[in-house]
């Protein structure tokens, strides 16, 4: 059956907007002024009338955790509760109180960030955590997801003592040599491996969740990090919740799965039982080996090649040794599997980039996309080899909302004054995707537009190198076709022209006509997968 939209303000690409298109099958037919499109109409033809609203392509979140964000929606929401330390510890005895914890499991929360705090500056620990409860386990996680905190009960659970050591890529935080509460990026792993792991239908609760959550930001396409959601899990198992959703219809979002390893063997496996990039259906598909190279900027784990700045006790540190990442990428990259690889600080860069080249000389490749997750801290010499080694960036613009208020102080002026360059990435002629990292962020894409088009913070602080800003064009398109070129779907996905997938969304606003600092207000009307509504 044939659907036409008319009378509305279609994006296809370039400013000069279209007024109504057809869909037929799932896919866009044809696209035109009301009365071309109108015209094609039959006597089963159904019409929609847009009302003048403006029309783009689906959002497309081209780095994010959307098992993660399903998890994270089921648990204490603390980043609406991150104003002081003493809000935080109110919320969470509220919270224990109205949801106590089932015997043998855990309360837990994410969303914190000691820098909002108004009543301190330093993170919570385990006192303050034993002050709600010394019962139960208690882990809270940084929003950043590259730190947490526990309490006493949890720490004894994981048999974390003093004579506990740090594993490689990780630190158990300590206070006059006895833990704290306190663990960064592999020693979360310590009391996350005592935490009981959900099965498949758990899974697909978290999945189902996530996913009417991002329909309503206008989402219909995510490129997401899920096997590091529960280590202990497998990921046959996650692998058969989407897929299992899928034929169900439940599935509301496509899926490109960056299928996150830390070991050699079990990339080998992953790889031996077939799954490389590309293999799949147009909702799941496998997509990038997927590495963690280093931590965060808001917590000082990201891996700089100076000190911070503001702690010069400190340069943050690496999660694989070079030996390993260079074992694992070369694997991956002669097996035919796309490669993206976090990196915030530029040391980790460096590795990361060393480490993909010596892959590219072994084994070279024409079209492998490889890429760079966040490409935050950089040196005017790294953009360079970037652009040289043909690599795609996965930018979160919408990190420049908090990130502002701390670069220039974490990093330093000289290091601030060639970071979060995507701009210069992007004429370079590098492709550039956006996204969230949700549930690092909230999937707000017009929060994340806002913050590619001004550089400035929601709050006002900024603009952070204004001569970095994205057009409003280049920022539509960074959530829509350079996200599908993230997955080799430029062809099938991200634009509203004649073949490509019918996934759309219609918001109350054209974003051309407003003000740029007033973008994130934006609401979004309905969102469509394959021609089918499923913002409900």
């Amino acid at each position: 059956m044939k659907a036409i939209w008319y009378n509305g303000k279609v994006y296809t690409g370039d400013e000069t907007l279209q007024q109504a298109f057809l869909v037929q099958d799932g896919l866009f037919r044809a696209v035109g002024n009301d009365a071309e499109i109108l015209a094609l109409a039959d006597a089963d033809t159904v019409r929609t009338d847009l009302a003048g609203r403006f029309v783009c392509p689906g959002f497309n979140d081209s780095h994010m955790h959307l098992v993660g964000f399903g998890q994270s929606l089921g648990a204490a929401r603390l980043a609406e509760h991150t104003g002081s330390l003493a809000e935080l510890l109110a919320y969470l005895r509220e919270y224990a109180a109205e949801n106590p914890p089932r015997e043998g499991r855990w309360l837990r929360g994410r969303g914190w960030n000691q820098d909002y705090f108004a009543d301190t500056s330093r993170m919570p620990d385990r006192h303050d955590l034993d002050a709600v409860s010394a019962e139960f386990p208690i882990l809270i996680s940084r929003a950043c997801g590259h730190c947490c905190v526990v309490n006493s009960r949890a720490l004894e659970l994981a048999g974390i003592s003093p004579d506990t050591p740090s594993p490689e890529g990780g630190r158990i935080g300590a206070e006059n040599g006895v833990p704290d509460g306190r663990l960064y990026d592999n020693a979360i792993e310590l009391v996350s491996a005592c935490i009981p792991e959900p099965d498949k239908e758990e899974i697909k609760d978290m999945i189902r969740r996530a996913c009417r959550a991002l329909n309503a930001y206008g989402i219909t396409s995510v490129q997401t990090d899920d096997y590091s959601t529960f280590r202990g899990v497998p990921f046959e198992t996650v692998n058969a919740a989407y897929r299992e959703l899928e034929a169900s219809g439940e599935l509301s979002v496509r899926v490109y799965e960056q299928a996150n390893f830390t070991e050699l063997s079990e990339l080998k496996r992953f790889i031996e039982a077939g799954n490389v990039t590309g293999t799949g259906s147009r909702m799941f598909r496998i997509g990038p080996l997927k590495m963690l190279g280093d931590g965060s900027l808001g917590s000082r784990t990201a891996w700089l090649s100076r000190p911070y700045a503001d702690d010069p006790g400190t340069s943050g540190f690496p999660l694989f040794s070079r030996e390993k990442m260079e074992e694992m990428i070369s694997l991956a990259n002669e097996s035919g599997m796309q490669i993206a690889v976090h990196a915030i600080g530029d040391a980790c860069l460096d590795q990361v980039l060393n480490a993909l080249e010596k892959a590219l000389r072994e084994h070279p490749r024409t079209d492998h996309r490889h890429g760079i997750v966040h490409c935050q801290i950089s040196r005017p010499d790294q953009l360079r080899r970037i652009r040289e080694l043909g690599l795609h960036v996965y930018a979160q613009s919408v990190f420049l909302d908090y990130d502002n208020h701390i670069v220039e102080k974490r990093v330093g002026p000289e290091l601030a004054a060639s970071s979060y360059a995507w701009k210069t990435l992007m004429r370079s002629g590098v492709s550039v995707s956006n996204g969230s990292d949700c549930p690092v962020e909230a999937p707000d894409v017009m929060r994340g537009i806002e913050c590619a088009v001004t550089r400035t913070s929601l709050d006002g602080t900024g603009p952070y190198l204004p001569q970095e800003a994205f057009t409003l064009r280049e920022a539509l398109d960074s959530f829509t076709v350079r996200s599908a070129e993230a997955s080799f779907e430029e062809a099938f996905k991200g634009r509203i022209a004649p073949g490509f997938a019918a996934d759309f969304t219609v918001l109350e606003e054209d974003p051309f006509t407003k003000e740029l600092r007033a973008l994130h207000a934006i609401r979004v009307n309905a969102c469509y997968l394959g021609g089918k509504n499923v913002l409900s």
